[in-house]
């Protein structure tokens, strides 16, 4: 005789004791299956006092055999929510549109009502005709099903809908954990051939009928059986196998489905190539099962002969309409990079669970309905605007192109589109990626792009922030920097000169104001002399600058302030949409709400708002960076629709990266065009048309043209005098002086001194100052240059009017477009200073 199981309830020993008393010690034989059967006539008269004859449960038997111990068994069964695909919206024309779904197990719980009555009559007729007349447990089937477990040595059907109910709630529990251990054990204990867990399925299904009507079970079986593969659910069955709704399922299709929950492996009918079970045979075996369905259903009185004959004559003929799981089934929409986005967002954030495994079981198995703040009309026309000048692939080089749009004051990303199709398989084609050019790498993205002279609205706000002004001018000419010309207070700036240029040269001198709107990158080169290279970098990280590799920093060297750090394109739309906030910058989001399986709210982190610059600052860089626009590099690009817009252009060496980014009161948005890898000129390229170093503003313009006409804009805050013109100052007359006195006269007053060594001609002493440029009385801004004129000491025959002899004639040479750029590698110790000097 067996020993008991220390772990069993003792009701099974005691169940199982009669058998086992018996039993003869004989190998097994069909006459030790007879003994078995006698010895299982006992525990078939114990199951039948607990289901059937309530009086019988005094009797000596039914106690010896423990219903007292069967009592004390768990009763409440655990219902946790099944398994539910969630989706992700899109508003369209001002409605939400589904646009993918996320699903572990590709299930839709509906309501009674919203299932076909055949539905219902073809599994209690095919599954439990006794359903609505007898209690949880099925004693009959029950104890057929033991009496052939013990005969055959496997633990038979037979079960009641509750119980099917019972075991697959059960089962289900062990789908949500995410330990293979866990898995393993919960599947045998919930599932298992053993008598000990029938027992315990009876007595939940006992308990279960105490607290639920017929109507809720067998609506909770219906939601939560299965139906081959992934598919679960009468709803998503309906979908998937017909391509209707469970409410609109024919007799025959209802009796089919019913038929496929009796073996889902075996019965599926979207195999059409299977040799046992598909379409060059009917779907046989299906069939078959769907013909005894209908039987069932005409004996219980639920058909009429008619209807069962001609749904039998009905061939089995599935139309599979599969629910694809992921983002692929938003490049309809040209949405799959942001859903990855998104997908992205909640695998990353603690507020969907608390490790990533949970979060991903949130996602794919909590039903939710997450609402997201992607505009597809305007994502549309984005795409269309960059697909009509960028291919997905071009011969010769790794082409990427992308855009991305972010409102002010809430970080809600408007537009996210790309050249490339999404592609996140194994199977690698041309024209797609996995890789979101807009995002940072632990979103999906790419290591990120050098940003060229965008970054130059960073170096604009460490400019004002240390009191110097937009119309202060400054020496463009092109210039050699040795690194003792830069403060540093961040980082070891030591290293060998920086040589700047500029595309197509320019002015001496000229203002800051006109250094911005033409991009000049010697200007800038000067401008960071006279302040701290940390505060560039500060400024930049005040509005969400950082590298969008993963645990990159931004570097420090003087060549990034013509950008040669690699940021993301959201990360700069972000930045910039803070600039024109009147310096308040809001962290991105994608998602608006989500709503969990129940309808209630589930948590959403909101956008995070800083005050990334002083007011008074940002209002001075947009100003400056208005003058792009209307008078500067980026003119072609402006829609010119009455909405004040500013922005700035970047375009590093042979336009390897060309960038454009802009923003009006209401929404910023940037565009990338370039090399995703290798160092191909695009400047040598043509895009329909255009050339590569150009092609960034054909594409701009009729984004921003809708975009302003979805939101407009309003002026953006005037910048206060200070910013404008900083503190005035009168340049005194300095003819006759030394030229070291000269010097210290100007710099009191905060000007910056240079002393020009050729004469000029003028009746002071040869040596001495001869005047200035500016000239003696002109109203300079603070910190402003000013150059000393050296007197040859012979005044010219015609003397130029003035002050003692000097000139007071302005700078001849008209400002050249310039457009410098910083597109060298920033290198590695003391060396990370490349020249820099792109275009645009």
């Amino acid at each position: 005789m067996s020993t008991p199981d220390p772990n069993r309830p003792p009701l099974i020993d005691r169940i199982l004791a009669p058998v086992q008393r018996l039993e003869p010690r004989m190998p097994r034989t069909r006459g030790r299956a007879i003994w078995q059967f006698l010895g299982f006539t006992l525990v078939a008269a114990v199951l039948s006092s607990l289901f059937v004859l309530p009086g019988f449960l005094g009797t000596g038997v039914a106690a010896a055999a423990g219903i007292s111990d069967f009592n004390a068994l768990p009763a409440n069964l655990q219902i946790q929510q099944f398994a539910q695909n969630s989706t992700v919206y899109a508003k369209q024309g001002g409605q939400d549109v589904p646009i993918a779904t996320f699903y572990a197990q590709n299930r839709q719980d509906v309501t009674w009502d919203a299932v076909s009555q055949n539905v219902k009559d073809a599994v209690v007729a095919a599954e439990d005709p006794r359903f609505y007349s007898e209690g949880a447990v099925d004693v009959l089937g029950t104890v057929r099903g033991a009496l052939a477990t013990v005969v055959g040595g496997d633990v038979q059907g037979g079960s009641s809908i509750t119980q099917q109910y019972v075991k697959n709630v059960e089962v289900e529990k062990c789908e949500a954990l995410t330990d293979a251990k866990k898995v393993q054990a919960c599947y045998d204990d919930a599932a298992g051939q053993t008598l000990q867990r029938k027992v315990q399925e009876m007595r939940y299904a006992v308990g279960l009928e105490k607290k639920y009507s017929k109507k809720d079970i067998l609506m909770g079986y219906l939601n939560v059986v299965g139906f081959g593969g992934q598919v679960y659910g009468i709803q998503s069955a309906a979908h998937y196998y017909f391509g209707v709704d469970a409410n609109n399922l024919t007799l025959a299709q209802a009796a089919t489905l019913v038929a496929i929950v009796n073996n889902p492996s075996n019965l599926r009918i979207d195999e059409p190539d299977s040799k046992t079970n598909g379409a060059a045979n009917g779907y046989k075996l299906t069939k078959a099962r769907r013909d005894y369905v209908l039987d069932r259903m005409y004996v219980n009185h639920k058909i009429t002969a008619a209807d069962r004959d001609a749904a039998k004559e009905t061939p089995v003929t599935p139309t599979v309409t599969p629910t694809t799981s992921g983002c692929a089934a938003a490049q309809q929409y040209n949405a799959a990079f942001f859903c990855d986005y998104v997908r992205d967002t909640i695998l990353n954030d603690p507020a969907y669970g608390a490790t990533s495994d949970d979060r991903w079981a949130t996602l794919n198995r909590g039903g939710l309905k997450i609402y997201t703040t992607l505009n597809l009309d305007l994502q549309s026309v984005a795409q269309q605007s960059l697909s009509n000048y960028i291919p997905a692939s071009k011969a010769g080089i790794d082409l990427g192109a992308s855009n991305v749009s972010v409102e002010l004051g809430t970080g809600r990303i408007v537009t996210m589109v790309q050249n490339r199709a999404f592609n996140n398989t194994d199977q690698p084609v041309d024209g797609t990626t996995a890789v979101n050019y807009n995002t940072d790498e632990a979103y999906g993205g790419s290591s990120g792009f050098q940003t060229g002279s965008t970054f130059k609205a960073f170096d604009l706000a460490a400019w004002l922030e240390a009191g110097h002004s937009l119309y202060e001018s400054v020496n463009a000419s092109q210039h050699t920097f040795p690194m003792s010309d830069f403060t540093s207070t961040c980082g070891d700036i030591s290293g060998p000169s920086w040589q700047v240029a500029n595309d197509e040269g320019s002015a001496s001198r000229l203002s800051v104001m006109s250094a911005t709107a033409e991009s000049v990158n010697t200007a800038f080169a000067m401008m960071a002399t006279k302040v701290d290279l940390c505060s560039i970098l500060n400024a930049a990280k005040a509005l969400g600058i950082h590298t969008a590799a993963t645990g990159g920093t931004l570097n420090s060297y003087p060549s990034m302030i013509l950008g040669t750090n690699e940021v993301a394109p959201l990360t700069m739309a972000t930045a910039y949409a803070g600039i024109a906030n009147n310096g308040t910058v809001c962290t991105p989001i994608a998602i608006d709400k989500v709503l969990n399986a129940d309808g209630s709210a589930h948590k959403v982190s909101a956008s995070t708002c800083t005050q990334g610059l002083d007011k008074n600052v940002a209002a001075g860089v947009t100003y400056a960076l208005q003058g792009v626009m209307t008078d500067g590099t980026a003119t072609s690009a402006n829609p010119w629709d009455g909405t004040p817009v500013m922005g700035k252009t970047g375009t590093t060496d042979d336009s390897l990266q060309n960038w454009l980014i802009t923003s009006t009161t209401k929404v910023a948005q940037a565009t990338w065009v370039g090399n995703v890898s290798g160092q191909t000129p695009l400047r040598s390229l043509s895009f329909n048309g255009v050339g590569g170093g150009d092609v960034k503003f054909s594409i701009v313009k009729p984004i921003q043209k809708a975009l302003d006409q979805v939101y407009g804009g309003d002026d953006f805050t005037d910048p206060q005098d200070s910013s404008l013109y900083g503190n005035r100052v009168t340049v005194p007359d300095v003819a006759g002086k030394t030229p070291d006195q000269a010097q210290k006269l100007l710099e009191a007053l905060g000007l910056d001194v240079t002393i020009d060594q050729t004469p000029v001609a003028s009746g002071q002493p040869a040596g001495t100052a001869a005047g200035t440029d500016p000239a003696a009385g002109s109203a300079v801004e603070g910190g402003a240059s000013v150059t000393i004129q050296l007197s040859s000491g012979q005044a010219s025959a015609t003397p130029t009017p003035g002050t003692g002899g000097g000139s007071t004639s302005q700078p001849t040479a008209s400002p050249g477009t310039g457009n410098g750029n910083g597109s060298g590698n920033n290198g590695t110790g003391n060396s990370g200073n490349d020249t820099g000097n792109g275009g645009g």
